[in-house]
């Protein structure tokens, strides 16, 4: 789980601010992304959010990268505020 997060995590940094937030900062955001992912991907699917045909490991890395992606979008809006 800490390496899905630390890599969402990765990929949302470079996504949104164009860089990463190092190892510790990339497994906290992807963990608070794995979070908000899952939540978004369950209200979406309306179940456990999966990716039909792929591994779980992937699915867990596509909707955790959603979610911290969702996560520093919100941060940049409280900071610009």
């Amino acid at each position: 789980m800490l390496a899905i997060g630390a890599v969402a995590g990765w990929l949302a940094g470079n996504l949104m601010a164009g860089g990463g937030f190092g190892l510790i900062g990339n497994i906290i955001v992807g963990l608070i992304g794995s979070f908000i992912g899952f939540f978004v991907g369950g209200i979406i699917t309306g179940a456990v959010p999966a990716l039909a045909g792929m591994p779980s490991w992937l699915g867990s890395l596509i909707w955790s990268t959603i979610g911290a992606v969702i996560a520093l979008f919100i941060v940049k809006i409280i900071k610009r505020v």
